[in-house]
């Protein structure tokens, strides 16, 4: 295998402009500089030590709709995927700086923040008003607990949030800036389901969009309202089939830029880049990831479909055939081994439950393998050179 290696070239002049708008026209987020802070220090330890680090972005990125948000458009995305594989790579042996959706799942936290359980249901009293782990719980969560622990206390984790797609931009282009001094040991894994269009800051509402007319009614001289007028036409409980033009609430959007290219080229020119693409239509998701590889030519686009997403993935890389990795259908990674299948799985010939083992047990290493070759590669040319 021989990885896609970097171009030496700057960002096109059209990618810089776009760039020099987008970052100048959308405010960073007010803990931007803090968050760099303590990137840079966590970067650095890591670089010294000449360890693997990997930025995992992850969880969904809100559209607001107003400044003062109180609304704004979302994804469905909780953060599984990246939280997961976040302790995959700690285990794997790299250091970890965790980009995450704020109040997304989190690393170790994940087995139980979000469980359908409420997390109070893991727990009891024990003696002398003390909180322990219910007696069938406990193993598992001191196990949880033991690899926290070792993470933190090892400096091997550090976790920033973020909220909004300019949010996200502006923290991933400052740690992938960053991350430069580790070349090729620099692994970004974009996890993170980043939001594919936006409402610029020009056209955004100051204060909250109003669903009446009452706010304009202040600088109006009050009249006794008409027969129309009193009835709650805006009211979301009103079954009348038809609502008024000017009652209803129109969202202009633009697209939000493709930074990726960037990324590639001047942000974090010799780090390894791993993109997601999530379908739900199988007959595009192939052409799809390698339709993103040709655009922005990066290392690795893992494919998956949103039926089948926590069982099967395949892996499109430069120079190689597809790759899938696939639970067997038996949930279990000990289950024997199921015939090679260079397609999608059909959704019906899946089990109803959930895969006993996690996907991203066979994403990781994988991932990392190939990152070993990339590392191998640059440091070739070096030589070479």
């Amino acid at each position: 295998m021989i990885p896609h290696t970097p171009s030496e070239s700057p960002p096109s002049n059209l990618a810089a402009l776009a760039e020099d708008h987008y970052f100048s026209a959308n405010p960073p987020p007010k803990d931007l500089q803090k968050h760099m802070k303590l990137a840079k220090d966590f970067i650095e330890f890591h670089s010294k030590a000449g360890r693997r680090l990997v930025l995992v972005t992850s969880g969904g990125t809100t559209v607001p709709l107003e400044k003062q948000t109180v609304r704004f458009i979302d994804n469905f995305s909780a953060g599984t995927r990246g939280a997961t594989s976040a302790e995959y790579f700690l285990e794997a042996g790299y250091a970890v700086l965790f980009l995450h959706r704020q109040f997304s799942l989190l690393p170790y936290s994940r087995h139980y923040s979000h469980a359908t359980d409420c997390f109070l249901d893991f727990l009891r009293e024990g003696p002398n008003g003390s909180v322990v782990a219910r007696d069938e719980d406990a193993g598992k969560m001191l196990n949880v607990l033991r690899k926290y622990r070792e993470a933190r206390d090892k400096n091997m984790l550090l976790v920033l949030p973020f909220v909004s797609i300019s949010d996200y931009l502006h923290e991933l282009r400052g740690i992938a800036q960053l991350m430069k001094p580790l070349g090729p040991k620099g692994l970004l894994y974009l996890a993170a389901a980043v939001s594919d269009f936006f409402v610029p800051p020009e056209r955004m509402s100051e204060h909250k969009i109003q669903s009446t007319d009452a706010v304009e009614a202040f600088s109006k001289k009050p009249s006794k309202p008409s027969a129309s007028e009193e009835e709650e036409t805006f009211d979301n409980f009103d079954s009348s089939p038809s609502v008024p033009r000017s009652k209803r609430l129109v969202v202009d959007l633009d697209p939000v830029p493709k930074f990726l290219k960037n990324l590639v080229e001047g942000w974090s020119p010799e780090g390894m880049i791993v993109s997601f693409k999530l379908e739900t239509d199988p007959k595009i998701l192939v052409h799809k990831a390698k339709y993103s590889l040709d655009r922005y030519q990066h290392h690795l686009v893992i494919g998956n479909l949103l039926s089948t997403r926590k069982w099967e993935v395949v892996f499109v890389s430069p120079g190689n055939p597809d790759k899938w990795i696939r639970i067997p259908q038996g949930g279990k990674l000990d289950d024997a081994k199921e015939a090679e299948k260079d397609e999608p799985l059909d959704p019906k010939s899946l089990p109803e439950q959930e895969p006993e083992a996690e996907i991203e047990s066979l994403i990781i290493p994988a991932v990392a393998e190939l990152h070993t070759k990339y590392i191998k590669t640059m440091e070739g040319k070096k030589l070479e050179a």
